[in-house]
């Protein structure tokens, strides 16, 4: 069943490649003291880059397209449902495969009654909410793996603005392997079998 579970989740890029704080070290001699050197260089500054927010749907054996939300927008319960869900992700979804099981986490955009009501009836296997897992990344491998994997294609070459983020984004998500989609799903698969196990075959959602 495991070829049916939809793993969704939302991602901010932004124009700047990640960076390391931990790379951020300034080497002087031993003996020096941190008030005695020139403040410009104790100073690390980065600049302030626009981003986009992408939200996409990956099962194994398969995937959505990428869906940008608006910039001007914000992700409440209405934009949530009537943009990203009816709009975007379920048709997308509706083509891949006529049955599927849809889970979300408790994000407040997920769990508003209009939300809960328009999914029971869009979706064919609904979890309800008292049984959506908690707000973590640990149990969803786009969060986890996939978003990691995007990102590093991303930024193999640097991006010049916004449109240009959104172009290497959609372009690195066309390209991106589907065998690492299927390998996240299948390292969830398997943890889920762990914690299952741990339990005794009882409630194990409260250990992840």
């Amino acid at each position: 069943m495991v070829n049916f579970c939809l793993f969704m989740d939302k991602k901010i890029f932004t124009v700047a490649a990640p960076s390391n704080s931990q790379n951020d070290h300034l080497y002087v001699p031993v003996e020096v003291c941190k008030k005695d050197v020139a403040a410009d260089r104790l100073l690390c500054t980065r600049p302030t880059f626009k981003s986009v927010m992408v939200s996409v749907d990956v099962f194994a054996l398969g995937r959505t397209n990428l869906h940008f939300v608006d910039p001007s927008s914000k992700v409440n319960g209405q934009y949530y449902r009537d943009i990203l869900l009816t709009r975007n992700l379920l048709p997308d979804i509706k083509q891949q495969s006529d049955y599927f099981t849809f889970q979300q986490d408790g994000a407040p955009a997920h769990q508003t009654r209009k939300t809960v009501k328009l999914l029971k009836v869009e979706t064919p296997d609904f979890i309800p909410p008292n049984l959506w897992s908690l707000n973590s990344p640990d149990p969803n491998p786009v969060d986890y793996k996939i978003w990691g994997a995007l990102q590093e294609r991303v930024f193999k070459t640097s991006i010049k603005d916004v449109d240009n983020l959104q172009c290497q984004i959609a372009e690195e998500w066309d390209k991106l392997d589907q065998r690492i989609i299927d390998k996240a799903v299948g390292e969830w698969q398997r943890k889920r079998d762990f914690e299952h196990g741990a339990a005794g075959g009882g409630q194990f959602e409260y250990k992840m």
